[in-house]
């Protein structure tokens, strides 16, 4: 299927890896350009491969998303760069590292920084690069949210709740940016193995007694067996597909929404 995507330029921040990354590589391989964003060095490493493997153009930024000057300046220089930006990704996230049944398993100090990341870093890159999608006649935003932003879910509440903050600005930038032709939609994953999700399992294995402590593996099966109605993991793949999807022509009427890429899992709730 021809997404229209070819010469596009789009911006992955947390281009570097896991879900970023495959988005990254979907764009790639519909002939977009493509600026990897993301506080890691191996940005460019990333970059670099996309470039050799799909002979397009690519450009990579260290950046930390939550300095706002950081993603401004990253703006600035690659519009120059690139003359154009029609599409935009946050697929920057982290989790607190601490397991959250009940709420006071966390401290109030464990909050800023998961809020300052996966909420605030969204609210810069909007800023940041709102003019520049407002000029293409292709632009889009794109926030990866969470199943957890839906549900409430126990398991790292400053996550769930910055999250949640993310799917609510999403609509509210959608009906800012309507007028300017953008579209602004959210995509929430459900079970995927990525380093945040590893992260999860290790902060509830901390919690377990040693004899009732599983491995990761077993963790996670058991989870989607009873939580996923398709009883299957995710894959960062599935995220990237819908990605690049949502910023085709081919949904030129879909704004404000929030995507569920989870196997179901919502409906478990």
């Amino acid at each position: 299927m021809d997404l229209q995507l070819n010469g596009h330029v789009a911006v992955i921040v947390g281009g570097a890896s896991g879900i970023g990354r495959a988005i990254a590589q979907a764009f790639a391989a519909e002939g977009a350009n493509v600026a990897i964003l993301d506080r890691s060095s191996a940005a460019t490493e990333v970059a670099a491969d996309l470039s050799q493997t799909y002979g397009i153009q690519t450009w990579s930024r260290i950046v930390d998303v939550t300095q706002f000057a950081d993603l401004e300046a990253a703006a600035a220089t690659l519009v120059q760069e690139c003359s154009r930006c029609d599409h935009v990704v946050y697929a920057a996230g982290i989790g607190s590292g601490k397991f959250g049944f009940p709420f006071w398993n966390l401290s109030p100090a464990d909050w800023p920084k998961n809020i300052e990341v996966n909420l605030l870093g969204a609210v810069h890159a909007a800023h940041a690069f709102r003019e520049a999608i407002c000029q293409s006649p292709h632009g889009t935003l794109l926030f990866l949210s969470s199943v957890a932003g839906q549900i409430g879910s126990q398991t790292d509440p400053p996550y769930s709740a910055a999250k949640a903050g993310v799917i609510n600005f999403a609509q509210c930038a959608a009906k800012d940016l309507a007028p300017y032709g953008v579209r602004v939609n959210t995509i929430c994953p459900g079970m995927i193995k990525t380093p945040l999700n590893q992260s999860v399992y290790e902060a509830w294995a901390t919690q377990q007694p040693a004899d009732q402590r599983l491995d990761y593996d077993t963790w996670a099966t058991r989870k989607i067996e009873q939580i996923v109605p398709l009883k299957r993991w995710q894959q960062p793949e599935d995220i990237a597909a819908m990605s690049v999807f949502l910023a085709s022509p081919r949904c030129k009427n879909v704004t404000g929404q929030t995507i569920n890429v989870d196997g179901g899992f919502v409906m478990h709730w």
